[in-house]
């Protein structure tokens, strides 16, 4: 059978914002060639795969860009658990559980939203002098402040107008990130608390419009600058996209709404 695929706009509440994931759910593994070679067709910034586990109700969930499987995604696991109940392959009421390469995941519904499980991933190593002038200069904005985590430098702005206007050189933003770069402040607008962008070159995504792994960073940063754990972040893409956190000491949970946008069959490249 040729599997289907669900175009999902995650961290919104309205088609063609937010951050759109395709999704595939399968009835087996797949071939890793296969499912980048999907995912590069779909040319979205992720593609999210999955299979049932010994029969479920546990998932094997995967994730590719258009040319590399990343270990960590949350829109894409957001679009995944609402495709999963929109289809009826779960309860309503029942929690998604994702076997992935960042541990078990999972997700539930909150009050009309979705809400994930994830691993905090704190920024706790501190950039020198020279690192920060070469960040400054890549991305080409007021840099106030930045520092890492195994995946990510976050790099604090002088405030939400030099975030929304901010215009990297993306060869050199390749070179100071393992993957890309968290740019934030806090919010202009008092319905949030802070705002973001993210840039990710190096895993072929120039602007990712909305991701929710970025605010397993982000969170805990300004969840100890604001002195609270219950935050609401605005990324502030092009496409826009609204998430609620509630950061713990080691996990982080992120929720966000979903709208399915497009449902349709491979043909003619089922064959793995």
């Amino acid at each position: 059978m040729n599997p289907t695929l669900t175009t999902v706009d995650a961290f919104t509440d309205r088609p063609f914002a937010g951050n759109p994931a395709a999704v595939c759910v399968l009835d087996a593994p797949a071939p890793d060639g296969w499912m980048q070679l999907v995912a590069r067709e779909m040319n979205l910034s992720e593609t999210a795969f999955l299979h049932p586990i010994d029969g479920g109700p546990r998932y094997r969930l995967r994730w590719f860009t258009p040319t590399v499987e990343v270990d960590l995604c949350g829109h894409a696991t957001l679009a995944t658990a609402h495709v999963l109940w929109e289809e009826g392959r779960l309860a309503p009421d029942a929690t998604a559980e994702f076997e992935t390469r960042s541990g078990l995941l999972t997700a539930r519904r909150v009050d009309g939203w979705i809400e994930l499980d994830f691993p905090a991933k704190p920024a706790d190593r501190p950039v020198n002098p020279a690192e920060l002038a070469t960040i400054a200069e890549a991305l080409r904005g007021p840099v106030v402040s930045a520092r890492r985590n195994a995946f990510d430098l976050l790099v604090e702005l002088a405030d939400e107008r030099a975030v929304r206007e901010l215009a990297p050189d993306f060869g050199l933003v390749k070179g100071i990130t393992p993957r890309g770069a968290i740019v934030t402040s806090r919010s202009s607008d008092p319905a949030f608390d802070f705002v973001s962008r993210f840039f990710c070159p190096n895993v072929g995504v120039d602007e990712d419009p909305v991701c929710g792994s970025a605010h397993c960073c982000s969170g805990p940063f300004w969840a100890a600058r604001l002195g609270r754990a219950d935050l609401l972040a605005h990324q502030v893409s092009a496409r826009g996209g609204v998430l609620r956190l509630r950061v713990g000491p080691d996990r982080v949970a992120l929720a966000g709404q979903a709208v399915t946008t497009f449902r349709g069959q491979l043909q003619g490249a089922a064959g793995f």
